[in-house]
């Protein structure tokens, strides 16, 4: 006999186990679907961002960060270290054991808050009385009726059509965060998030590390000043960054990959090297959902249509995360599963898309929220802006890291901050103070007023706020 839910998420990545959690919090009958397995068979809830993305890229980035601070920075304190090595096996075992946690810390909050879980792929068959009917292959084949469904599915990796993952040599984020031995040279193609971090990775464990971007702009989703910055300071660490390139054929062999270019100014070029990441942004994941068969409406993407509510085209049907329009990140899909979880019980859930951050896990760290000075110059707005170096923060100076700003931009007539951006040490712990203070629709004075604690890298949030009316303290 089937199971009955008033709630039935599909996908346990950030924005579908969050959805469940909620929706059982306020007391609706809720299951959640997820199929990811661990290397012992057993579940791995978390989706892409536990598994092969956010989580466990950090834990790389941290133990190479520590490797380099170790070989490089160490000495300045006096601190002096003989017989450096990196135990590669290691550092990945600390990192899946990282993953594990967190997957075994979301099995956990389902039980603590009474979510029936499914280990397997749910999918849709049909419509039944009331609701719909979900499939879970699985281990154990169950029917689900569920009077509510939200698809979180989440997104894969893009592939370039000549070159398909064999994570081994071609390497998406999930092969990339594997790779058992340092290899001499890498190359990333992609100069997004994930291909930055990853080429950040291997490059401070000693790869030499070429990146090819097609865009002829670096960054181009971030500030032009911060950008700018980024690429002088990777460049400097010894990334090799390459833009306008046009890729051509790629060839994988037993000792490595073969890349063919055109370089911006239409030379043909050859890359060889060890292992290739390719990093050209990820697809919605809709493969196995059926979604064919009950109506469910998609775009050119792929993704799943929604309102402005995370409404599908069906009735009782929603969709949240990577798998439907907006930025792919992690922290969107949570907030959009606990607001489509309140309008089914009743509420009003609200997600403000003005305000969610952005972040950039390299060194020095990226982080901004709001509007770009290009975004303003192209709308025609008119603004102030203010900006303060780290190199003028006592904090900055004491912690060794002095690389990068902090800058605001604000409405030439209200002071409404309109948008922070951040290049520097602990960039994804500084923009939380911004994307509160645009929440409460604050003015760059309103930061500029408030005290903040003497010695910290947050006193360079107060400084920008005060350079946008010209009277920095400090600089």
């Amino acid at each position: 006999m089937s199971q009955s839910f008033d709630v039935v998420v599909i996908g346990a990545g950030p924005g579908g186990y969050i959805a469940a959690i909620r929706a059982a919090q306020l007391g609706l009958k809720t299951a959640c679907i997820d199929a990811w397995t661990n290397a012992q068979g057993g579940p791995a809830p978390g989706g892409t961002c536990t598994n092969v993305g956010c989580i466990p890229s950090k834990a790389l980035l941290q133990s190479s960060e520590n490797f380099e601070q170790a070989g490089h920075h160490f000495a300045e304190h006096g601190i002096g270290i003989k017989g450096l090595s990196m135990d590669v096996a290691t550092m990945l075992g600390r990192k899946d054991k990282v993953v594990k946690q967190n997957n075994d810390g979301i099995l956990f909050l389902f039980k603590k808050n009474k979510v029936t879980f499914f280990h397997g792929t749910g999918s849709f068959k049909g419509q039944a009385e009331g609701g719909w009917e979900i499939a879970v292959d699985g281990a154990k084949p169950e029917t689900l009726i569920a009077k509510q469904v939200i698809v979180a599915t989440g997104s894969s990796p893009r592939a370039l059509p000549q070159a398909a993952f064999d994570e081994e040599r071609i390497l998406s984020n999930d092969g990339a965060l594997r790779i058992p031995a340092v290899p001499k040279k890498l190359g990333v193609i992609g100069s997004g998030v994930i291909g930055l971090e990853m080429g950040s990775v291997w490059r401070r464990l000693g790869a030499e590390v070429t990146v090819l971007e097609a865009l002829p702009t670096f960054l181009g989703a971030v500030d032009e000043s911060v950008a700018k910055e980024a690429l002088k300071l990777f460049t400097k660490q010894g990334l090799k960054i390459e833009l306008g390139v046009k890729i051509g054929d790629i060839k994988a062999g037993k000792s490595g990959v073969s890349v063919a270019y055109t370089d911006a100014k239409g030379a043909e070029q050859k890359l060889d090297v060890d292992r290739l990441i390719v990093s050209i942004g990820r697809v919605p994941h809709t493969t196995g959902l059926n979604a064919e068969a009950v109506g469910l409406k998609l775009d050119e993407r792929g993704a799943i249509v929604v309102d402005a509510d995370c409404r599908t085209n069906l009735p009782g049907v929603w969709a949240v995360g990577d798998v439907v329009r907006g930025p792919m990140l992690a922290h969107k899909a949570e907030e959009e599963g606990v607001a489509v979880a309140e309008r089914i019980a009743g509420q009003h859930g609200h997600v403000n898309f003005d305000t969610i951050p952005w972040v950039i896990y390299t060194s020095p760290e990226i982080a901004w929220v709001g509007k770009t000075e290009q975004q303003l110059k192209a709308e025609g707005r008119a603004y102030k802006a203010g900006q303060f170096p780290f190199m003028a923060n006592g904090r900055a100076r004491a912690l060794g890291d002095t690389s990068g700003f902090v800058k605001f931009l604000a409405d030439a007539q209200t002071d409404e901050i309109l948008g922070v951006h951040i290049i520097g040490p602990y960039a994804s712990e500084l923009i939380a103070e911004s994307v509160v203070a645009m929440e409460f629709k604050a003015s760059s004075e309103d930061i500029a007023r408030i005290c903040h604690a003497h010695p910290s890298l947050s006193e360079s949030v107060k400084e920008a706020a005060l350079a946008v009316d010209k009277r920095t303290l400090n600089f």
